[in-house]
């Protein structure tokens, strides 16, 4: 996959639930989305120097990220991506493992690869051994998502964003977590390849909107110092 443009913003309930309404006649939603929203847990890793939250916070623009989702709690379907940024764009590569897989993780225990398949899994392990990479944190959202097939655009809607530093909980049925940003405000993120189409432009009304660098996981960090 190709870099991709990126861009964030923090919103409020009201002007999400506009852009939806306007968003609705011309964007189709995910396939895999059954309903108004599905939820995502993702399992973030950092190193005993916490490089990946020190380089967010810094504005370190080549960087990049390990984290493990599931997807509506759904243990039969977990991906692990590694998340690059680069010149201000930002591609994923992933991988699908074994919830047996994430506790060896998660316990920083050596495991013995055989397929080729395995290489982002392979790379994980290396930083776990010569980095000292473990998960960090555990981020919960609820996530409303739009596609169109012009310019690869995305657009989601991430709502009661929610974080936690009790990483062993990550299987958990319900987790207890922290929220990450004040009532009633919610993260917009528009994805697209080379140009996003200006109607979609139009609709998203992007020069009123408050662009942000704002990471889930580096708030998630945050917020759990602070309680």
């Amino acid at each position: 996959m190709d870099y991709r443009h990126e861009i964030k913003f923090l919103v409020s309930d009201m002007d999400l639930e506009i852009i939806r309404y306007r968003l609705l006649p011309i964007m189709q939603q995910d396939i895999h989305q059954t309903g108004e929203s599905y939820t995502i847990r993702s399992l973030y890793f950092d190193d005993f120097q916490n490089s990946c939250m020190k380089e967010n916070e810094d504005g370190i623009d080549n960087r990049q990220k390990f984290r493990i989702r599931i997807y509506n709690e759904e243990i039969s379907f977990i991906k692990l991506e590694k998340k690059i940024k680069y010149r201000g764009m930002t591609r994923k590569e992933s991988a699908l493992i074994s919830k047996s897989d994430v506790l060896t993780y998660m316990d920083r225990s050596v495991k013995v690869f055989q397929k080729e398949s395995e290489r982002l899994e392979k790379e994980l392990q290396t930083q776990i051994q010569t980095k000292g990479m473990h998960a960090a944190s555990i981020v919960e959202y609820e996530r409303t998502a739009f596609v169109e097939e012009r310019g690869n655009v995305r657009i989601t809607f991430d709502r009661n964003i929610r974080g936690s530093t009790k990483v062993n909980d990550f299987f958990k049925s319900r987790l207890m977590a922290i929220p990450l940003l004040p009532k009633g405000i919610q993260v917009l993120e528009v994805k697209y390849d080379e140009l996003l189409p200006g109607y979609i432009y139009e609709v998203l009304n992007m020069g009123t909107l408050q662009r942000s660098s704002f990471s889930k996981y580096c708030y998630s960090r945050a917020m759990e110092a602070l309680n």
